[in-house]
C-alpha cells in the first residue's frame, strides 16, 4: 500500500496530537460553556459517520474527559470512487436525539452536500444542540455552506487523500497517516 502513496500530508504523530487537542477543546466547551444541558442528564452523543470517521471517532472520544456516548450513521454520497452523487442513508442511528447534545463526527467535509443532508435530517429530530467536528476540511471545494465547529486540519489544495479512515475503493483506511494517493490509481 505504501507504494501507492505519492506523499504524506499529515504524519501520524501530528494526527495524534491534533485529535487530542480537539478532544480537550470539545470537552472544555461542553463542560464550561454549558451547551444545552440535557434535562435527563444524558451525556454528549457523538455521531460517527461511517465508515470514514470510525477511527477518528474512536480516538476523539478517548481524548474527551467528559461523559460521552456514541452512535453511527452510514451515508453514501459517491457514484464512483471520487465523484459526489446522491446522498443515501444506509444505516440510521439507534438512539433518539430529542433534547440531546449531539456532535457529528466526520472524516472530511468536501463539497458540504453530504453534511448538509445529514444535518437537516438530524435537526428535524429536535436535538438540544447540534455541532460538527471534522478531521479534514476542504473549503475550496465547498458547494453548500455548512457550519463546522471543530476542524482538525484544513486542506488548502484540492488533493485526493487517504489514510486514517479515509479510503479509495475501501482500501488505505488503515494507514496511520493522511497521504495523497497517486493520481494514476484513481483517475481512469
Amino acid at each position: 500500500m505504501l507504494e501507492d502513496i505519492e506523499r504524506v500530508v499529515i504524519p501520524a504523530e501530528r494526527i495524534r496530537e491534533r485529535v487530542h487537542e480537539l478532544g480537550e477543546e470539545i470537552a472544555r466547551d461542553y463542560r464550561e460553556r454549558g451547551f444545552a444541558r440535557d434535562p435527563k442528564g444524558r451525556p454528549l452523543l457523538a455521531v460517527g459517520i461511517l465508515k470514514g470517521a470510525a477511527i477518528f471517532l474512536a480516538d476523539l472520544v478517548r481524548a474527551m474527559e467528559i461523559p460521552v456516548e456514541y452512535d453511527f450513521m452510514a451515508v453514501s454520497s459517491y457514484r464512483n470512487g471520487t465523484s459526489p452523487g446522491e446522498v443515501r442513508i444506509l444505516k440510521d442511528l439507534d438512539r433518539p436525539l430529542f433534547q440531546r447534545d449531539v456532535l457529528v463526527v466526520e472524516d472530511i467535509v468536501d463539497t458540504g452536500a453530504t453534511l448538509d443532508h445529514i444535518l437537516r435530517r438530524l435537526r428535524a429530530r429536535g436535538p438540544a444542540s447540534l455541532r460538527v467536528c471534522t478531521l479534514l476540511d476542504k473549503p475550496a471545494r465547498r458547494q453548500v455552506e455548512v457550519q463546522v465547529d471543530y476542524v482538525g486540519f484544513t486542506l488548502s489544495q484540492d488533493i485526493f487523500v487517504v489514510g486514517y479512515g479515509l479510503d479509495y475503493a475501501e482500501r488505505y483506511r488503515n494507514l496511520p497517516f493522511i497521504g495523497v494517493l497517486k493520481q494514476e490509481l484513481y483517475a481512469a
